[in-house]
């Protein structure tokens, strides 16, 4: 009577190790093609699901390290250690896509787009996805895949319905969102690739910086430049490099970009980017927080009639007293000299620019209160307290500076 053991992973790969495929028919060729393909998927599936267990399990963990590294030290790629990881994280919490992925009907590719794609469209949407409309989404993933788009087509699908969710409840415009901002650095034959996708005022300060530092000059015999405009503006981000390793940590500055934002004063709705056009009112506040004022007077032409100076909302006695209560990010910590002085009360509402009215905030944080539902008020103790969106607290328990967490209640009241 033939065993009914089930074959062991090593019986499986012994198999496949003493598979030969010469001497085949032009259908046999066709047939194990397309069973080894499958078989692929199945193992695709299979690895991610492991090495998910294998975090869960902690195995990385006794031994000091974390799980990519130790999934790379076993032989695998490091963007295919994301890939799984990202694929075995994600596959429990999705209702349709499981059955797919373990029958092998989709490649390990495809997994992670719809895996992907399912993350994003969740953070577009501004109060999340429910069961029904994460089941919706997922199903439109995995039509997109059936019908053979490839993964940066179920990529793009799934930007366009991020796109219709956040109308849909009112979430940020994807030019503005920069919880969607990527930055990858792939290292490839000695060289390093940039892949990066940043928001609209991100694009705008980086675009600003490159334009400046990639002007043509002219070659040591007075003839025209012979660099091509990608080559200059490689250039151009190698002085940037350059000059943020060689910044000392200045005390008292203000960051060190330029964007040239215009705020309409009869409309603030219809601000927009000089570079990179129009921008939300909650992106026209963020960005005229920490900012230089030129007041201009213009005709119906939009030509300058009168130009005044440029003044700073928060001059540098008031970011220094600032800096000195802060001392970092209120919200995260980050280093002083990386911080916006943030208006508490919107410059749209009249807030003043004053110690009371300010509080240190980096630029991502910054995004966070302008954007996502974060509050700040000022306590007792004269030090800001941050007040999170009600989707990330209900009750909206006030939260001390981050400089004051380790304080007790009588430390502050004292203090």
């Amino acid at each position: 009577m033939p065993s009914t053991t089930a074959p062991t992973p090593a019986d499986l790969l012994a198999a496949a190790r003493d598979l030969t495929v010469t001497g085949l028919t032009r259908r046999q060729a066709f047939d194990t093609t397309r069973t080894i393909i499958d078989l692929s998927n199945t193992l695709g599936h299979l690895l991610s699901v492991c090495a998910a267990e294998m975090d869960r399990l902690g195995v990385a963990t006794q031994s000091g390290g974390k799980i990519k590294p130790l999934l790379i030290e076993m032989g695998l790629a490091p963007s295919v250690a994301d890939r799984v990881l990202r694929i075995g994280r994600g596959l429990p919490a999705m209702q349709l896509l499981p059955g797919y992925a373990e029958d092998g009907v989709f490649p390990i590719e495809h997994l992670d787009a719809i895996v992907a794609g399912l993350g994003h469209v969740e953070r577009r949407a501004l109060d999340g996805l429910c069961d029904e409309e994460k089941r919706e989404v997922e199903s439109a993933l995995i039509a997109q895949a059936a019908s053979g788009a490839t993964p940066t087509e179920i990529t793009d699908k799934a930007r366009a319905l991020g796109n219709e969710y956040a109308t849909e409840t009112g979430g940020l415009p994807a030019a503005e969102d920069h919880t969607l901002n990527e930055l990858t650095l792939i290292k490839v034959d000695g060289r390093v690739h940039i892949r990066g996708d940043v928001d609209i005022v991100t694009g705008e300060k980086l675009m600003g910086a490159i334009s400046s530092l990639s002007k043509k000059r002219p070659e040591p015999d007075g003839s025209e430049d012979s660099r091509s405009t990608a080559r200059r503006q490689s250039d151009a981000l190698d002085l940037i490099v350059d000059a943020a390793a060689a910044t000392t940590s200045p005390f008292v500055t203000r960051p060190n970009n330029h964007v040239n934002l215009m705020l309409p004063a009869a409309d603030p709705t219809m601000s927009y980017l000089q570079s990179n056009g129009p921008v939300t009112a909650a992106t026209a506040a963020l960005l005229a927080c920490d900012a230089g004022i030129t007041a201009l007077i213009i005709d119906d032409q939009t030509v300058p009639l009168k130009m005044g100076k440029e003044t700073r909302y928060f001059p540098a006695h008031i970011r220094k007293a600032i800096i000195i209560r802060d001392q970092c990010c209120i919200k995260c910590g980050a280093p002083a000299r990386w911080g916006h002085a943030h208006h508490r009360l919107f410059w749209s509402e009249g807030g003043p620019t004053d110690l009371d009215n300010g509080c240190l905030l980096c630029p991502s944080c910054h995004a966070d209160v302008h954007h996502l539902g974060w509050d700040i008020i000022m306590g007792a103790d004269g030090h800001p307290w941050l007040i999170p969106p009600a989707s990330r607290d209900p009750r909206r328990q006030p939260i001390p500076a981050y400089n004051r967490r380790t304080m007790t209640l009588d430390d502050r009241s004292a203090a």
